[in-house]
């Protein structure tokens, strides 16, 4: 009785006509996409049409589904009934030459077994669920598929979910409300779901679990179909039209009521058919449902869940197929990543040797920007390269000042200590050379560390090259590291050498000559207008006048005497001499005004016959007292054992100190300008262009031996697999390829 056929429980009227039934060109290719999908299991990425059914524990979602059917084959009871998906798909038949009707279903667990008695179909559920989710109300998210062949239905695809409980039983975990919904929200979350919201009538809609979870998947509601059942065992009183209606809550698909099967028409076998005329009466003996006529019943749910679903497959097949056909060609593209197995020697050995042809080459189109997979979130390959060079070596070196390290004392010390044990007639020339050599020498290390960051980017570019292919060979992907480092390594000490002799290079010779070289007399004259306009104390003045008493002729012997430097050198610590004698010292010394320093960077005269040599000689050769009559009694303090200059700077200090610098950042400007044209030369010559140059044949020199084959191109087993994995996922691609495009 309960497997009795119903001819019109779910069919239109015209559907026994010869026309085709509504969906019949798209939904079988759902169906069979869903088939062909169903062998990856979870793995399966791509996201099919389909309708899923959800509400409450014993909302009556099972009888809804069994009532589209006209058959019972679901698990019944009073508790948990669904703990597996049950994926259902109804296909529509043709009835047979003489009139009689087959029916059937099919699992696709069980491929080619054709159940007839929907009582046996009912207990290979039972089986099923309990093999995977145990006998004591377990629940798992593994499907189970049935197929439902009949000239009664409409074809239509379902995913009945388990029901939402709120209190654990049996073997059940404690949060088994969170992960039947986290199930549920897996199925309709997805765009591409329907979703049917089954709800009792005799509870508060607007406490409903189902449009409660469907409005967190579907908040816009453009997906989701409200069910009312249980219509008959609303109170007394009562009714569900403002509920049909949308007016409680409104869905843009609308709702559709239905009167279920009572649990004890179940015990009493009631049928099907039975219970369809029972809700058509129910339906015409309540005048409130009049003119709700397309929103009450069985049949019009199917007819309804049919056109819906056909619709929605015509708006999402476009897609369906664009991301069946993407997905094919990066599967195919992993898989050939993969490769295939080779067992000969000769085999083996032209892998190999195609393997590090591609190596080298990607290598080479990386530092060359030449790489098909340039990336265009962040700079790579050879761009890095250059912007180590440009960005970071240059911009660095452009920043330093020579002089920031270097103060005034440090030159005045620098200054007196090239005189030696006798006054300087000029600013000597070895305090430059000695100020410019130190700072030249400061362009050493970043220059190293230049090539350092740059052997590091290649590296790392080597860890980039064929990424995939060397995935499957892991003891070749070591040894090639191992290969290419030791061979950057080498490349890497030549161009340190060349950079410490640049280096070298700049600091043995000293080209003052260089046409954009300030000069000395330049150098002087900036610094004379960058001396402030302020008069030095003379450290004692003369016959104890003021310096404004002191007539003109002296004052004026005391400025030459202060700038004898700038003729004669060393400004004498015994006051101002005679003008007899600094007319003495002028007069034997050099007499041109403008030849201050030496001829190498000042262009003057380098006459160094001084005049005040002539006047110390002089002095000393007067005639001495006996030692006896010139007793000391005049006691030298010891030096200390660190001497500094005075606190006190002369005028003409100041001027050497400031020339000295200008000459040191106008060398130094020029040094530099060399260093940042020659160390990126020499780290593109030594390592990167060499590198480019020989990798290939470094790699067949060390690799490509007869011996080494088998052990480096052995495969891991989870290579393997993946390889097993994505041939599946290939073939099933394909499948499903031909399937959308026929």
């Amino acid at each position: 009785m309960a497997d009795e056929a119903v001819p019109s429980a779910s069919q239109s009227p015209s559907s026994t006509s010869s026309a085709p039934p509504l969906g019949h060109s798209v939904i079988p290719i759902v169906n069979k996409l869903q088939d062909i999908f169903a062998q990856l299991g979870s793995q399966s990425t791509i996201e099919l049409p389909q309708v899923a059914v959800v509400g409450s524990q014993s909302s009556g979602k099972s009888s809804v589904l069994e009532a589209l059917v006209g058959r019972d084959f679901l698990p019944r009871g009073s508790e948990i009934c669904t703990r597996r998906p049950l994926v259902l798909q109804l296909l529509q038949t043709k009835r047979k030459p003489d009139g009689t009707e087959e029916e059937y279903g099919e699992f696709l667990h069980l491929p080619g077994k054709r159940f007839f008695d929907f009582s046996e179909i009912r207990r290979e559920i039972q089986a099923e669920t309990e093999r995977e989710a145990g006998g004591n109300k377990g629940v798992s998210d593994k499907q189970i598929r049935l197929k439902i062949f009949s000239p009664n239905v409409l074809d239509i695809t379902l995913v009945d979910l388990p029901g939402i409980t709120k209190v654990p039983v049996g073997d059940q975990p404690s949060d088994i409300e969170a992960r039947i919904r986290t199930m549920i929200m897996s199925y309709i979350r997805t765009p591409s779901c329907l979703i049917l919201a089954v709800t009792p009538a005799n509870s508060d809609l607007a406490n409903s679990d189902a449009l409660q979870i469907a409005g967190n998947a579907d908040p816009d509601g453009h997906r989701t179909i409200g069910i009312i059942t249980k219509l008959d065992i609303m109170d007394r009183g009562t009714d569900a039209r403002n509920l049909l209606l949308g007016k409680v809550i409104p869905l843009r698909l609308g709702y559709v009521g239905v009167v279920n099967r009572s649990q004890e028409d179940i015990m009493l076998n009631r049928s099907i058919k039975d219970a369809l005329v029972a809700e058509e009466k129910f339906f015409r003996s309540r005048p409130v449902y009049n003119g709700l006529a397309d929103r009450c019943g069985v049949p019009q749910l199917a007819k309804k869940l049919n056109q819906i679903l056909v619709q929605h497959i015509k708006t999402v097949l476009p897609g369906l197929k664009s991301r069946i056909s993407s997905t094919l060609v990066s599967v195919a593209k992993e898989h050939a990543s993969y490769g295939e197995i080779t067992e000969s020697k000769a085999g083996q050995g032209a892998l190999l040797l195609n393997i590090l042809s591609k190596y080298s080459e990607a290598f080479s189109s990386m530092v060359e920007g030449k790489n098909e997979e340039m990336s265009t979130l962040e700079l790579s390959g050879g761009a890095r390269i250059h912007y180590i060079f440009q960005s970071i070596f240059v911009k660095s070196l452009e920043g330093v000042d020579p002089c920031e390290d270097l103060t005034d004392d440090d030159v005045r010390i620098s200054i007196q200590n090239a005189t030696g044990t006798r006054s300087a007639l000029f600013a000597p020339e070895v305090p430059f050379e000695v100020l410019v050599r130190r700072q030249i020498a400061r362009l050493l290390d970043p220059s190293l560390q230049c090539a350092r960051f740059i052997y590091d980017e290649l590296i790392k570019i080597s860890h980039r090259c064929l990424v995939n292919e060397l995935q499957r060979f892991p003891v070749l992907r070591k040894r090639m590291d191992e290969v290419i480092g030791n061979f950057l390594r080498e490349g890497l000490q030549p161009s340190e050498t060349m950079i410490g002799h640049i280096i070298e290079m700049e600091m043995d010779y000293i080209n003052t000559s260089h046409p954009n070289f300030i000069g000395g007399s330049k150098a002087v004259e900036i610094a004379k207008q960058q001396l402030p306009k302020v008069s030095l104390p003379l450290s004692r003045q003369k016959d104890g006048l003021e310096p404004d008493k002191v007539p003109t002729s002296e004052r004026s012997v005391k400025s030459r005497a202060m700038l004898a430097r700038q003729a004669n050198g060393v400004v004498s610590d015994q006051g101002v001499r005679p003008v007899a004698d600094v007319e003495k010292v002028a007069s034997s010394g050099n007499t041109s005004g403008s030849s201050w320093g030496i001829s190498s960077i000042f262009g003057g005269n380098d006459n160094r016959t001084s005049g005040k040599e002539s006047f110390i000689n002089k002095s000393f050769s007067e005639p001495v007292h006996s030692l006896e009559q010139s007793v000391s009694i005049i006691q030298l303090r010891e030096p200390p054992s660190v001497l500094r200059p005075t606190e006190n700077q002369s005028e003409e200090e100041a001027i050497e100190i400031i020339a000295i610098k200008l000459l040191l950042r106008s060398y130094y400007d020029i040094v530099r300008k060399n260093i940042e044209d020659c160390v990126p030369k020499a780290i593109m010559h030594f390592l990167v262009n060499h590198t480019k140059r020989e990798l290939h044949n470094v790699f067949i020199k060390k690799l490509y031996r007869e011996n080494l084959f088998e052990e480096m191109l052995q495969e891991p087993e989870e290579v393997a697999m993946k390889r097993k994995r994505t041939r599946e996922t290939l073939r099933v691609l394909q499948q499903a390829f031909r399937v959308i495009i026929s």
